[in-house]
C-alpha cells in the first residue's frame, strides 16, 4: 500500500451500505447544492453508494463517479443502474487523480478525507482537476463531536474503539474540524467554511442509526479490526451492539452528527 494511502476501515458489508445508502444530496450535501447548475461537469470522489452521486445527475450536466478500486465503484454504477442513471465511472487514487489539469466545474467528496492518508495532498488534486471559476467542496464528519443521549458506557467505548481504529488506518475521525486548515494548507485561497449535522432522534431515524451500528460494529470490518488488532474482546462488542440496542429503544433517544464543510473557489 502507497505511504500516503489510508486503508478504508469501514469495507462494504450490508451493515456499512446500509447507512451510505441513505444518503442523499439533500440530506448530505445540502451546502453546495446552490452552486449547482445544468451546464456543469462534477467530479464525485470516493461515490461509495453511489446515492449522492445519482442525485447530482440530476442537476448537472455530466457527472463522474470516482472510486479506489471496481469493486467499490461496481457499488456506485449498480446505484445508477437501479435509478436508470448514467454515470461515468473511473478509478484511481485521491492523492494522483487520473485527470488533466482544469478538467470540471465541480469536485466533490463526501465523508473522504477522514479516510485518506494525506488530506491535504488530495486537496491540491482536488484542486488541480478543478477548472479557474469552479468549486472544491468537501464534507466530513467530526466523530469527537458526536453527542448522544442517554448516555451508555458502551457507546463511550464504542467511541473509542472507533478512533482507534481509524488512526491505525492513517485517517483522521475529526477531519471536520480540520477541513478549513487542510484547505489553507493546500493553497485555497477563496474558502467558506460551514457546519452541518444529522439528528437521530424520531423512532424511524432511532431505528435507522441504531439498528446499523448494532449490526455494523458485530459485522463490518471494524468488527475485525477491533479484534485483531486492539484485542477487544468478542463479548465487549456483544455488549456495545447490545448498547446500539438499547439507545433505538430508549424513547428519549436523540444523536447528533455535526459536519464540517468547505466551498473553495478556484480563481480565474
Amino acid at each position: 500500500m502507497p505511504e500516503n494511502q489510508a486503508r478504508y476501515m469501514h469495507g462494504y458489508h450490508s451493515s456499512v451500505l446500509a447507512s451510505h445508502q441513505w444518503r442523499t444530496a439533500e440530506n448530505s450535501a445540502d451546502y453546495l447544492l446552490p452552486y449547482l447548475n445544468s451546464n456543469q461537469c462534477l467530479l464525485d470522489v470516493g461515490s461509495g453508494a453511489g446515492t449522492i452521486t445519482c442525485d447530482f445527475q440530476k442537476l448537472v450536466k455530466k457527472v463522474t463517479a470516482l472510486e479506489l478500486n471496481q469493486d467499490a465503484l461496481d457499488v456506485t454504477m449498480a446505484e445508477a443502474k437501479r435509478r436508470d442513471v448514467h454515470l461515468q465511472g473511473a478509478i484511481g487514487d485521491i492523492h494522483s487523480l487520473p485527470f488533466g489539469d482544469n478538467s470540471f466545474d465541480v469536485v466533490h467528496a463526501h465523508q473522504v478525507l477522514q479516510h485518506v492518508g494525506d488530506p491535504v495532498q488530495a486537496l491540491k488534486e482536488m484542486w488541480r482537476v478543478v477548472k479557474p471559476g469552479g468549486i472544491v467542496a468537501a464534507q466530513d464528519s467530526d466523530f469527537e463531536s458526536y453527542t448522544w443521549y442517554p448516555s451508555d458506557p458502551m457507546l463511550d467505548e464504542w467511541r473509542n474503539i472507533y478512533l482507534q481504529i481509524a488512526r491505525s488506518n492513517k485517517g483522521e475521525p475529526n477531519a471536520g474540524r480540520r477541513l478549513l486548515d487542510w484547505a489553507q494548507q493546500a493553497g485555497f485561497t477563496q474558502i467558506t467554511p460551514g457546519a452541518t449535522s444529522w439528528c437521530f432522534a424520531t423512532p424511524d431515524s432511532r431505528e435507522y442509526w441504531g439498528g446499523m451500528w448494532e449490526k455494523r460494529i458485530l459485522q463490518s470490518k471494524i468488527n475485525e479490526q477491533a479484534r485483531n488488532e486492539l484485542n477487544v474482546p468478542e463479548s465487549k462488542l456483544k455488549d456495545i451492539s447490545d448498547a446500539w440496542g438499547r439507545w433505538k429503544a430508549a424513547k428519549s433517544g436523540w444523536f447528533m452528527v455535526p459536519h464540517g464543510n468547505i466551498i473553495a473557489v478556484k480563481s480565474t
